[in-house]
């Protein structure tokens, strides 16, 4: 298995918050793949909201996230498409 990644840049403007870090958490358990944020030199498991908020992730930041697993090419569509339509 090859790890899927993707980067996007946080138009939201004020970041990653509490209720999309929550949303974020609640959607990566639908997958077996591990889902991973990284911002800058930080990385947290996105299913961990507290880790997720802990990034301090602002608008206008490149993040990268990565799905590792038996469904990560689904995973990665998902994830895609909830950054796209949320932060």
């Amino acid at each position: 298995m090859l790890v899927k990644e993707f980067r996007y840049t946080i138009t939201d403007k004020i970041g990653i918050h509490a209720r999309p870090a929550g949303e974020l958490a609640k959607l990566t358990k639908e997958f077996q793949s591990r889902v991973k944020i990284r911002a800058g030199e930080k990385e947290a498991a996105a299913g961990r909201l507290m880790a997720v908020m802990a990034l301090g992730i602002r608008n206008g930041q490149e993040i990268v996230v990565t799905a590792e697993g038996p469904d990560e090419e689904r995973a990665a569509e998902r994830l895609e498409e909830f950054f796209r339509n949320n932060l």
